[in-house]
Parts: structure tokens; C-alpha cells; sequence
């Protein structure tokens, strides 16, 4: 090649040393470029690798601070990663940037933002107090999957100068990096996350098949849901009866002081049983007696089969909106607490089955084999009586077996209605209604009353008398207890052409005057039922209340 005459050899060597000089400096770029992407990628905790970018970004491009702010889903930051600033300024700072001016500039728009001096841009609104000052300013946005995740921001080049398209390039490739390296560390994080909660489950159905009982499932479940997402308050309530719903477990800040009952027809309650689909934040304008504060509120209904057997309320103190795959995974929190109900209803009935059959087995073998091999003693006995010349103590002696037998009989036939009235039948039964008031009232005493029936009570006693029949053996039960001083009480139950109930005890009998409130109680009552009732004293003391009332 020719040099033209008028070019200078100097200068064509000072022109290719610049050209050198710049693809060194390139190169030195790109090596260090390379080594801040390797360092960015190195690790899949979330929290670190946010950290890791900033400092990357701030060691390549020779910043003095640094930043990364994470968008939040309901505008402004969650979250501000920083380098360079030093606990002591930190301390004196009001608080860290929220996302307004020119960090908000980025995330409202995303794009590349490169100032001579950030207060000099419109959209500046300034800084906290104390905070350090800033003027060279480089931001980039974080994209990750089509959506802004956060930007880069760098400020404050050192040696005074100021950011350069060069320095734009290489933060704009960093910032690539650094979504891949996110995205990377979020779905890692999200399957940790699946784990935990596949491992609760796991640990949940466990206890239920091995038997545990409602109230402990319900509470290890509360806690699990209030550890693994990212609600403060959980809160498990079962329908208690038709229309009410009572907390049964609960992970809170703050302690309940007392049950916690809500009521299906009050909002939001009715629309959850109704739609049997999840109510957050707008759809649940209050919920009566729920402590707080909260800026979120979910409830999630307890669906099975059969309908909704409860809900799940969840808060949390914060005001950004639902994730999506939050409310899902609670969503199978509130449908494993439905099944743990629902399994636990019906062990119960389970259990209420193989009691009834036991308590019907029972009650076959008493009447086919003791009361018959009662009756043909009792039976052999009175033979003998027939045989002339028994003497009379042996007669005596006999007939008083033969009573005790027939005692016997019919103590064991009373035993046997009573284990049959159980369940459905005993909603009905004044047999089973007579029975439950006379362990009420002995519950505590060391009197207990010899109790018989005969005839068909539950058939024969309309329902119109079943209520004054069970205050009146109440009252006459209660006097013998608290006031007569007896030793034996008998409860003799009839029922043919009159139900007739009395009530004998062997005590001191009634004194005079004294009150006779309850006893004009049981007069009126008999002669509502167009009966009538009498209170005798026995040849050796004691007293008998006798309430007879017509069956026909």
C-alpha cells in the first residue's frame, strides 16, 4: 500500500493506537461483563442474587452506589437492594426510596434511563432525608417474561465523570442476565415452596388416617398455612350448628380471648356458602368479631360433597394484591381442612354405629338369655311353693327371692330400652328423656334411684305430656335429694289406661309449713293434663309423689 504524500505517518500510527487502546478497553469490558453474568447466575437463592446483581452492577461500571427495586404488583417497590450505602447513613435516613420520580419512571415505563444529573429530570421528586447525594444517574429495566420484575440503578460514577453509552450497553446486557438468573432462583424458589407444602400435606393425611382427632388436625394445618405463605392470621371455622360457624384452630398475632363464631346468614358468609368460591379482599367488606389490623382478607370455604361445612379466613397485614398461585395453594389448604372434617364426621359416625350395634347385641343377649334363665329360676322357685308342707320361714324366704327376681327383670327390660332408645330414636323417646333427667340430677349423688317401666311408654304417652312428665319427675327427684335425707329412692314409670309416675323415698318426709311452690307446680301440671297428683306419707315415714294422667 502507497502512503499518500500528505499523510503523516504519526498520524496514522497515533490513529491506530487509539483503535487499539479502544479494543483493549472493549475487550477488558467484555471480560468483566462475562465474569459480573457468571457471578449474577452462580446461585438460586432469590434474596442473594438480587444482592449479587447489585453488586455486580456496581463493581463493573465503577459506581459508588447501587440499587434494585422490585416492582410491586400494586405499583411502587416491595422490595429496595442496595450497595454502597453504609449502616451509619442508613441510620440516619428517613426511609429508602418507595418507587416515585425517576425509580418510578422506570417501572411506569420501562426503559433506559441515562442523566448528567438526576435533579435536573422532570420527573425528580427528590430524596429522603439524610440521603446520601447523587448525581450521575444510569437505570435499566429487569424484564422477565414479557413483564417488568424491578430495574438496575446506578448513580454517582467515580472520578466525577458521567455514564456512557458504552456503560448503557453493558447494563442493559447485565440486566438480561439478571432476569435469566431470577427467573431461575423464582422457579426454584416456587418448587422449594411445592415442596413444603406437598411435605404438609403429607404430614396432614398421615394424621388423619392414623386417627388424630379434628381439633389437633385443624391447628397443625393452621400453623403450617400461617409458616409456608405469606398471611399473618389463619383462622378454621366448622359449622357447629345450621346456621353457625365456630373457630375450631386458629395461628394468630393475636390470641382470642374467646370463641370466635360467625353466623352463615351474616355477609360475607351467606355469598361464600352460596357461590362456594373464594371471597378476597373487595368481595369481604367486613367480618364481625375478626381481630386486625389487615390490608388483605381472603376466606375460602370448607366445600365437600354435601355442601359447605366451613371457611378458612385468612389475613394479612399488607396491601399488595393476591398472587394467583397463593390463593391456590390456599385453596387446597381450606379443601384438606374440608376433608379432615369430613373424614372425622364420619368416623364418628363409625364410632356411633359400632356402639349402637354393641349396645343392640347387648340388649338381645340380656333379654334371650338372662331374663329368660332370670324368669325359669323364678319360675322353678314358685314351684316349689305349690308342695305341701313347705315350712313358712322357707315359704317366706322364697317368695322373697321370687320378688327380688321379678326386680331383677324388670330393672334389666328397663336396661335394655334404655340401650335401644339411642341415636335417632331418642330425639322422641320420654323413656330415654326420663332417664337423661334422672343421671342429671344423680350425676353428683350418692342416692341412686331404682328405676322401672312398664308398658309402652314411647308408644302410648302422647308428646303434649312429655314435657310436664320430665319436670315433674325433676322436681319430685330434686326434693327427695336435696331435702328428704332418704337412703333409697324408687322411680316407678306406668304406662296402660293412665301414665302414672311415683316417685318413693324413704326420708323424713314433708315439713310444715315450708314451701310448696314446687309441689303446686306438679298439681297444676297434672290437672293441665286432666290428671291428678298426690303426695302421701308412708306407715314408716318417707314420701310418695304419685302424677297420674289419662291416656284416653
Amino acid at each position: 500500500m502507497v502512503q499518500s504524500p500528505s499523510e503523516d505517518p504519526r498520524d496514522a500510527l497515533g490513529g491506530t493506537r487509539e483503535d487499539l487502546l479502544e479494543l483493549v478497553a472493549t475487550r477488558e469490558s467484555m471480560r468483566r461483563l462475562l465474569a459480573a453474568v457468571l457471578l449474577v447466575g452462580s446461585g438460586l437463592e432469590l434474596d442473594s442474587t438480587l444482592q449479587r446483581i447489585v453488586q455486580s452492577a456496581t463493581s463493573l461500571l465503577n459506581c459508588r452506589y447501587g440499587a434494585l427495586g422490585v416492582r410491586a404488583s400494586a405499583g411502587g417497590l416491595s422490595e429496595f437492594v442496595y450497595e454502597g450505602i453504609t449502616p451509619e447513613d442508613r441510620a440516619l435516613m428517613d426511609h429508602l426510596p418507595e418507587g416515585r420520580g425517576v425509580l418510578g419512571l422506570l417501572i411506569d415505563h420501562p426503559q433506559t434511563v441515562r442523566l448528567e444529573n438526576l435533579a435536573d429530570h422532570p420527573a425528580s421528586v427528590g430524596f429522603p432525608p439524610n440521603h446520601p447525594p447523587m448525581r450521575s444517574f444510569l437505570g435499566v429495566p429487569i424484564m422477565l417474561r414479557g413483564k417488568v420484575f424491578g430495574s438496575i440503578y446506578l448513580t454517582e460514577k467515580r472520578g466525577g465523570g458521567t455514564f456512557t453509552e458504552e456503560d448503557e450497553v453493558i447494563l442493559q446486557a447485565l440486566a438480561t442476565a439478571a432476569g435469566v438468573s431470577i427467573e431461575n432462583a423464582a422457579l426454584f424458589e416456587e418448587s422449594r415452596t411445592r415442596e413444603r407444602w406437598l411435605a404438609a400435606t403429607a404430614a396432614i393425611t398421615s394424621r388423619l388416617l392414623a386417627g388424630g382427632s379434628l381439633d389437633e388436625t385443624l391447628r397443625t394445618l393452621t400453623d403450617q398455612v400461617s409458616a409456608l405463605s405469606v398471611v399473618d392470621d389463619v383462622y378454621i371455622a366448622v359449622s357447629d350448628t345450621d346456621d353457625v360457624v365456630a373457630v375450631r384452630a386458629h395461628a394468630a398475632r393475636v390470641p382470642l380471648t374467646e370463641p370466635l363464631r360467625f353466623s352463615w346468614s351474616q355477609t360475607p358468609f351467606d355469598d361464600l356458602k352460596r357461590t362456594r368460591q373464594p371471597l378476597l379482599d373487595a368481595a369481604v367488606e367486613h367480618v364481625p368479631g375478626l381481630p386486625g389490623p389487615h390490608g388483605r382478607i381472603g376466606i375460602f370455604p370448607l366445600a365437600t360433597t354435601s355442601g359447605v361445612t366451613g371457611a378458612m379466613v385468612v389475613t394479612a397485614d399488607r396491601a399488595d394484591a393476591w398472587d394467583p398461585e397463593e390463593v391456590a395453594r390456599l385453596g387446597s389448604a381450606a379443601d384438606l381442612a374440608a376433608v379432615a372434617v369430613e373424614f372425622a364426621d364420619q368416623q364418628a359416625r363409625q364410632r356411633l354405629l359400632s356402639v349402637l350395634a354393641d349396645r343392640d347385641r347387648i340388649a338381645r343377649d340380656l333379654h334371650d338369655n338372662v331374663i329368660q334363665r332370670l324368669f325359669a329360676t323364678g319360675m322353678s322357685l314358685q314351684s316349689t311353693l305349690a308342695v305341701d308342707g313347705v315350712p313358712d320361714r322357707v315359704h317366706s324366704t322364697v317368695t322373697d327371692a321370687v320378688e327380688q327376681l321379678d326386680r331383677t327383670v324388670r330393672e334389666i327390660r328397663t336396661t335394655i330400652f334404655d340401650l335401644q332408645t339411642t341415636g335417632a330414636a331418642s330425639a322422641t323417646s320420654l323413656r330415654r328423656r326420663l332417664l337423661d333427667a334422672i343421671g342429671d340430677l344423680t350425676a353428683q349423688s350418692p342416692v341412686v334411684p331404682d328405676v322401672r317401666f312398664t308398658g309402652a311408654i314411647d308408644t302410648l304417652v302422647p308428646a303434649r305430656v312429655h314435657a310436664h312428665a320430665e319436670a315433674v319427675l325433676r322436681e319430685a327427684l330434686s326434693n327427695a335429694l336435696r331435702h328428704a335425707r332418704a337412703r333409697t329412692i324408687d322411680v316407678a314409670v306406668t304406662a296402660d289406661e293412665n301414665f302414672t309416675m311415683a316417685i318413693s323415698d324413704d326420708g323424713i318426709g314433708i315439713t310444715e309449713p315450708g314451701r310448696r311452690s314446687g309441689l303446686d307446680n306438679m298439681h297444676r301440671r297434672a290437672e293441665h293434663c286432666g290428671g291428678v297428683c298426690a303426695v302421701t306419707a308412708g306407715p314408716a315415714g318417707g314420701t310418695t309423689v304419685t302424677w297420674t294422667v289419662p291416656l284416653h
